[in-house]
């Protein structure tokens, strides 16, 4: 029988957010301790726990078949692959930083200056789109402490939340690419794994759309229902239900849910009333 041999990172914030989303895919997922590769019982499907800069190679070799990565990584390792999807989660940028008590925020600094950097081809890319000539310091870890021991007049690396640049004394002044979690494909998966990689896609996107949608009740007039149903940026009919108070209905929908908070002060104004919101995150199918 075949089965798709998915590679996520060993430990980690991207171990834990694809973890959880497989999970919440229903796979059934039993870690052994210090285990490198793990068979999920209730679907077939084996989870590899590689090195994080390891995973584009191994899918472009089709040691495995599947990988959850960074997009930032993918585009740095620039291997044969194809991304099936963006996951939405572990969001950063690969960005520009200098000491922050440097008055000069502009790209232009960096013409004839050094900067270290985990991610030397993306940063070279940029550097000659741009027409910036600097000198390039490939280092692995620790990017941000190179101005301060006067090894770089500037770095290129992951933000987040900026608090690491912070507290080492730097600032970020040009973004050069976003990035986030993308699930990532070997070109070499057989017609069998790709019929298995489509069950799984279909329980992904459900997950993914959960997230952001809720499942919406609230009572209106039966004069209102019309006008109420048209503020409802539905997903799908809103199901009408008549009410024992005659006169009132009750409506039920899923919405996205940031739509709904748009609509919400018309929806009342047009009558609807006792409006419950009820969170679907853990409903798959």
């Amino acid at each position: 029988m075949s089965k798709l041999k998915i590679a996520i990172q060993k430990s980690g914030r991207l171990n834990e957010d694809s973890l959880k989303l497989l999970k919440d895919c229903g796979l059934a997922i039993h870690n052994g301790k210090d285990q490198l590769k793990v068979v999920v019982n209730n679907f077939p499907v084996e989870l590899l726990y590689l090195r994080n800069s390891d995973i584009p190679q191994y899918l472009e070799d089709g040691t495995a078949d599947l990988g959850i990565i960074g997009e930032n990584l993918l585009l740095e390792k620039q291997k044969q692959v194809s991304v099936v999807k963006k996951l939405g989660f572990s969001k950063c940028r690969v960005s520009l930083a200098v000491p922050k008590d440097l008055e000069d925020n502009s790209l232009k600094y960096f013409n004839g200056k050094k900067i270290a950097t985990s991610y030397p081809v993306t940063l070279q890319k940029f550097l000659s789109e741009n027409k910036i000539s600097a000198e390039i310091h490939p280092i692995s870890g620790s990017v941000e402490i190179a101005p301060n021991i006067g090894l770089a007049d500037g770095i290129c690396d992951i933000v987040s939340s900026g608090s690491t640049l912070f507290r080492n004394g730097l600032k970020e002044t040009q973004v050069i690419l976003k990035s986030e979690a993308v699930l990532v494909k070997s070109l070499k998966l057989s017609k069998a794994q790709q019929a298995i990689l489509d069950k799984l896609l279909f329980r992904i996107n459900a997950v993914l759309r959960a997230k952001n949608s809720k499942y919406i009740l609230l009572n209106v007039p039966n004069e209102k229902i019309k006008q109420v149903s048209k503020l409802l940026p539905v997903l799908k009919s809103p199901t009408i239900l008549p009410l024992a108070d005659e006169g009132w209905s009750s409506l039920h929908t899923v919405i996205d849910e940031t739509k709904f908070w748009e609509v919400i002060d018309e929806l009342k104004a047009a009558g609807a009333e006792d409006i419950l919101i009820v969170p679907i995150d853990k409903m798959v199918i």
